[in-house]
């Protein structure tokens, strides 16, 4: 079967700034964590050692070209920019990204700009992070000035990537900078940056620029284990803590009344002012990204919480680990594909359709060097993981959902976070000894694809 998609439908890639630029002028979060506990990182590999995109971004772009590439997406360094995040701005940033929009334009290709993907500068960190309003209010200074500096040619801006993850990994889990575990501060992080990413919106919206401005989430539908209302209501549960949370400010400008009522009903509520609804009414976007990578199956709970333990999302359920389900072993994720139709049909029938793009899709698989052929990765599994997600993104797209492009994580190798270079994402080959850039058989596979606005599948 041939599956075409609709005219100037978005075919690209995405990344960020921290894991593709290289060393910074001002120091993040995950700088400080690094110098402290490098332990903690993949082989002992820190943010300081990426793909060198700060050096080589015009022969980068180039093979975005190459790859057929129509739009792309990448952050803007809040810690580049502004390196204590409040004072004055770097020329040498300005110069950079200016080049690369420039660059982006040249080659046909539209940019799409993220302001802030998991790298807090760390003088905003020291004095609070996202717990303190002042680093709401230095953020929604930052983005104004990217608009002004950078507006003129960006048309598609997005407030934040996956902002559910910094509260889950530094303030619920252990697993990104400060390493907190305290809901309460987890329910006030997530708090402060709708109200960041209203701020930012409204100054995009003051300023009359040109384009539109949204923002990326990673949504995981969250499945129960079976129609028994006592699953039912696990899963609805987990979906407002990790979906509604932030879907619903951005796409509703309020958030859903039973999750206020839950968190109400444990003393869980952030602390809220005068004026907050009205500025979360302000955040509507115009545009979303959603990321998908996993479900989430949950079930009820089977055994009674410790009530000694600290407060949790996972006092309303627990995983659930569906027999016979497809995975990805090198990440330990399972692989769903009619999870991205399922995301879709929910905002057609439940938030009035939005304009919408898949932002991020991707398959990290350990030890790529092992399937080279003939000097190059044969990677099918990536082919087979695509082409089976797009052939439900297509269905969607048939039954009238409004998803308008299809991003890939990630256009080259990439560090990513805590696993550094373990799992590799990318539709080129990074050789790190080199920094050599070779396409895989799957970068082959999507220029051909973006080419011919589709591709054929049994």
């Amino acid at each position: 079967m041939y599956y075409s998609f609709p005219d100037n439908f978005w075919w690209g890639s995405a990344s960020s700034a921290l894991q593709t630029e290289g060393a910074r002028e001002g120091e993040t979060t995950w700088d400080r964590w690094f110098s402290r506990e490098p332990n903690r990182f993949h082989n002992g590999v820190g943010p300081q050692q990426t793909s060198t995109f700060y050096e080589h971004w015009k022969t980068d772009i180039a093979l975005l070209k190459q790859l057929n590439h129509n739009s792309f997406r990448t952050s803007i360094s809040w810690a580049r920019l502004i390196p204590d995040g409040i004072g004055e701005v770097n020329p040498q940033a300005v110069t950079f990204y200016n080049q690369v929009i420039d660059e982006l334009l040249a080659q046909g290709i539209t940019p799409f700009i993220n302001l802030f993907h998991f790298d807090m500068p760390m003088a905003m960190q020291e004095i609070g992070g996202w717990e303190n309003r002042e680093v709401v209010a230095a953020y929604a200074r930052y983005a104004q000035i990217c608009f002004e500096l950078f507006g003129d040619r960006v048309n598609h801006w997005f407030t934040f990537n996956e902002p559910i993850v910094p509260v889950e990994g530094g303030y619920l889990y252990d697993f990104h900078y400060p390493n907190v575990v305290d809901f309460r501060r987890a329910a006030t992080v997530a708090y402060h940056t709708v109200l960041a990413h209203a701020e930012a919106v409204r100054a995009f919206r003051a300023g009359n620029h040109a384009g539109e401005i949204g923002i990326v989430l990673n949504l995981t539908p969250s499945y129960p284990r079976s129609q028994n209302p006592a699953d039912l209501k696990a899963a609805h549960i987990a979906d407002l803590m990790f979906n509604r949370s932030f879907l619903d400010p951005v796409l509703k400008g309020e958030y859903p009344e039973d999750l206020v009522a839950l968190l109400k009903s444990y003393d869980q509520l952030p602390a809220c002012q005068p004026g907050d609804s009205e500025l979360i009414a302000q955040g509507k976007i115009d545009l979303l990204g959603i990321n998908y990578y996993q479900p989430r199956r949950v079930k009820c709970r089977d055994s009674a919480v410790n009530p000694e333990a600290p407060f949790m999302p996972e006092w309303f359920f627990d995983s659930y680990e569906m027999p016979g389900r497809k995975m990805n072993p090198y990440r330990g994720w399972e692989i769903y594909e009619p999870g991205i139709y399922d995301i879709l049909i929910n905002l057609r029938d439940n938030y009035a359709n939005p304009r919408c793009f898949i932002s991020e899709n991707g398959m990290g698989v350990e030890n790529e060097q092992r399937f080279i052929e003939n000097g190059q990765i044969n990677d099918q599994y990536r082919i087979d993981f695509i082409s089976e997600h797009l052939k439900w993104l297509h269905k969607g797209i048939s039954e009238g959902c409004h998803c308008l492009g299809y991003h890939m994580w990630t256009f080259i190798d990439n560090w990513s976070w805590c696993n550094a270079y373990k799992n590799r994402y990318g539709f080129v080959q990074l050789d790190l000894a080199t920094q050599q850039r070779t396409i895989k058989k799957s970068g082959e596979w999507f220029a051909a694809t973006a080419q011919n606005n589709g591709f054929t599948r049994e």
